[in-house]
């Protein structure tokens, strides 16, 4: 296990050398980020909310320790700026100074979704709207460091953009009966059909501020999590199936809406098949360099994951044997395995229909 999980330190190493050898530049000049605590890395740690990860051990195994990001080490959205080539990982917005809007920011918040009051019972967050009228403040900023707006539009129309929502909305809402009503509104093809709709209209704001090279990353196998299996599977091990059957329904309306939106003037849109990557991860973890799969690294109860990881816990020390870090979130190994196939896809169906490599030259 040990020499495959070296074995994808020396990939993500060469493939980040190979991007920025002999002072390349980016393959992009700017990477920009909206979504959840799968890639928030610390734009809740100023916000009253219990969905904040700025305390040990997360970031166990990353160079600056605990910074806000929901893992042991690297997201998924860190390994791919490094094979953009990007020297330095994406900021927050949180903080982040004008030169650092010119290369890009990372807008995501955890708990956050696409409903405004998804994660309303975790506290403060940043929904999707709020991160687009961020982008939209981001966006004049860069028009006065830029000079005019056909500068700046220029610059954006070469950006890479990954937009990670949805998550939530399932988690916490759909599927969280004593907080939320919506499963009772809804079934679940007209709970997909209302988070479509409810999606286009800020992705609309997205492409009239610049955005064009825009990836829309599905959503995972929610029912897979060592949460869901701590609670609703029966042996602790099966996923729950109504739950991934649920969130694939949102994933098939972002292939129409990738459809839907490269009919536009100098749109590039594609999908991320987070949900089928993930799949092929578990019908063959060693394979993969992963021994467990259904348990948090670090976490309490069934699973590791009735409680999720608290502060200052004593995670696991084979983590790069684990698929997932906590009760929700993966380790970086995964995480490493993710961003590597939205990079550079593995198989046909991992992105629909470009990976982010060739969205870059696009």
């Amino acid at each position: 296990m040990g020499f495959v999980w070296r074995s994808l330190a020396v990939v993500l190493a060469v493939l980040g050398a190979a991007a920025t050898m002999a002072g390349a530049a980016p393959q992009v000049p700017c990477y920009f980020v909206f979504g959840d605590s799968l890639v928030d890395n610390g734009n809740n740690n100023g916000i009253v909310s219990m969905a904040r990860a700025n305390y040990p051990p997360y970031g166990i195994d990353f160079a600056g320790g605990p910074t806000g990001r929901f893992s042991n080490g690297l997201t998924t959205v860190d390994v791919i700026s490094r094979l953009l080539g990007f020297d330095d990982f994406i900021p927050p917005f949180a903080g982040a100074s004008s030169d650092q809007l010119l290369t890009g920011v990372n807008f995501a918040s955890a708990a956050a979704g696409i409903r405004e009051e998804t994660g309303q019972q975790l506290g403060g967050r940043i929904t999707f709207r709020g991160q687009v009228q961020n982008y939209q403040s981001a966006v004049e900023q860069l028009v006065s460091i830029l000079g005019d707006e056909d500068s700046a539009a220029a610059r954006l129309s070469q950006c890479i953009f990954t937009v990670g929502m949805g998550s939530n909305d399932y988690l916490n809402n759909y599927f969280q009966p004593a907080f939320y009503d919506t499963a009772n509104r809804y079934t679940p093809v007209q709970y997909a059909d209302d988070l479509a709709a409810r999606f286009v209209p800020l992705l609309q704001a997205l492409y009239s501020y610049g955005a064009r090279k825009v990836a829309l990353m599905g959503v995972g196998q929610v029912g897979c999590s060592p949460n869901e299996l701590a609670t609703q599977s029966a042996n602790g091990v099966t996923c729950v199936d109504h739950i991934n059957v649920a969130v694939r329904m949102f994933n098939q309306r972002l292939l129409r809406v990738v459809d839907q939106f490269n009919r536009l003037p100098g749109a590039h849109f594609t999908f991320i098949n987070i949900d089928g990557i993930f799949s092929d991860i578990l019908r063959a973890p060693g394979s993969h360099g992963l021994r467990v799969t259904n348990q948090g690294c670090c976490g309490v109860g069934r699973n590791n994951g009735q409680v999720t990881c608290l502060p200052f816990q004593t995670p696991c020390a084979n983590r790069h044997e684990y698929l997932f870090w906590d009760a929700f979130h993966p380790t970086e190994a995964a995480n490493v395995l993710v961003g590597q196939r939205a990079y550079s896809a593995r198989l046909s169906s991992d992105v629909y229909p470009v990976d982010l490599r060739t969205l870059a030259r696009l």
